[in-house]
């Protein structure tokens, strides 16, 4: 929220963002066929990369870098759907079946759940690893994580 807005949110300002980034955070499901045209051992961030390019096909309607808007529309779509895609990436390059996010997960938890999760078993979130990712992802938007950080 700093980050995109410039400055901390209120309490309901917080509620709404978070509830915004969670409700956007699942993706196209013609995404999962997407995969399918890469090796399971493709680099990481070549998938990433090509996810992140396929977006403007799936959600054409906020381009226009020029229309505030759009790029708000678009800035959340890439903090709420990153996590999503990342984790759909790790679980092909596993060959395991994609999860997708729950609604009553916090935006760390989402992704360790559906990094972790299997359809036969659910995985239970570390709230001490929960919090580590969601300080990680913090400080990862803010300033990227260098090999020296």
């Amino acid at each position: 929220y700093l980050l995109l807005y410039g400055e901390l949110p209120t309490k309901q300002e917080k509620i709404d963002f978070d509830r915004c980034i969670m409700q956007h955070m699942m993706v196209h499901e013609q995404f999962t066929r997407f995969f399918h045209g890469f090796r399971r051992d493709s680099h990481p961030m070549a998938v990433m990369v090509a996810c992140l390019g396929a977006m403007s096909a799936f959600y054409h309607d906020s381009i226009d870098i020029k229309d505030a808007q759009q790029r708000m529309i678009a800035a959340i779509r890439l903090i709420s759907k990153v996590p999503t895609l990342a984790a759909m990436a790790y679980k092909y390059s596993i060959g395991q079946a994609f999860v997708y996010p729950r609604n009553d997960l916090s935006y760390a938890a989402n992704f360790l759940h559906m990094c972790f999760s299997v359809p036969c078993e659910e995985y239970k979130i570390n709230p001490v690893l929960s919090r580590a990712m969601d300080r990680i992802f913090t400080l990862h938007a803010d300033h990227e994580q260098n090999a020296s950080t």
